[in-house]
């Protein structure tokens, strides 16, 4: 009966041991990565992953079932030319914008509500409404945000009027420069959401050039599945 008892207490001993050495075991983004350093309004923040085994998905992104429409299921490739990319890829455009490279912009295209609930570091929150006419946005704002955010500069002596004209007519590009245009690497909720790829439609309908523009498909649900560092956002 001793025997027993002892074998049940030493049998229970390493079921206790494995379970503390599991949830002790590292989380690394990469096997060479475990943090990148990266800077977000102008402050320093460490990106790295949960480091709780035991963690779940933040209950904000744990819906598997969003009614479609309009949460509808994206597809790998949203446009020609339009590179879709994942978690390692995005940190490392962060982490070039965030030593200097002033070429990339990573952008939070979703809105403000949603926005509050935590985003990525290093990421600027433009709602992808501020791109969209026909959900209120103004020539003069879109050109703002073309100019002043994105890099683009005005075409000769074009005016304000002569990019609204552009826009109903679909040619932008003909009065907007967008040879020193910023890198955009957008993204959203996540792959069921429609708000990044409406701002990468409507840019490519001003002409924005498809090659300056990265899409994170993942976006916000796949970054919080993987358990990575979030910032709250303004």
């Amino acid at each position: 009966m001793k025997s027993r008892v002892l074998i049940a207490a030493f049998a229970a001993s390493l079921i206790f041991s494995a379970n503390v050495s599991a949830a002790n075991k590292p989380v690394g983004i990469t096997p060479d990565m475990k943090e990148a350093k990266v800077m977000h309004n102008g402050k320093s923040v460490t990106i790295t992953r949960n480091q709780d085994n035991k963690n779940t998905v933040n209950p904000a992104f744990a819906k598997t079932s969003r009614p479609c429409p309009p949460f509808c299921i994206q597809p790998m490739v949203l446009a020609p030319g339009v590179e879709t990319i994942a978690e390692v890829e995005m940190i490392h455009y962060i982490k070039k914008m965030s030593d200097g490279d002033d070429s990339i912009l990573v952008v939070d295209s979703r809105t403000p509500d949603w926005v509050e609930k935590g985003t990525i570091p290093g990421a600027k929150n433009l709602p992808w409404t501020s791109l969209n006419p026909k959900k209120g946005a103004t020539t003069e704002g879109i050109v703002k945000i073309l100019t002043e955010e994105f890099g683009a500069k005005m075409k000769g002596d074009n005016e304000i009027l002569d990019v609204d004209d552009a826009i109903v007519n679909n040619s932008v590009g003909d009065v907007i420069d967008y040879s020193n245009a910023k890198t955009l690497v957008m993204f959203c909720n996540g792959m069921w959401c429609g708000q990044s790829p409406n701002n990468i439609m409507n840019l490519l309908k001003f002409g924005y050039p498809a090659e300056k523009i990265k899409w994170y498909r993942g976006g916000m649900q796949d970054w919080e599945i993987l358990g990575l560092s979030t910032v709250p956002g303004k």
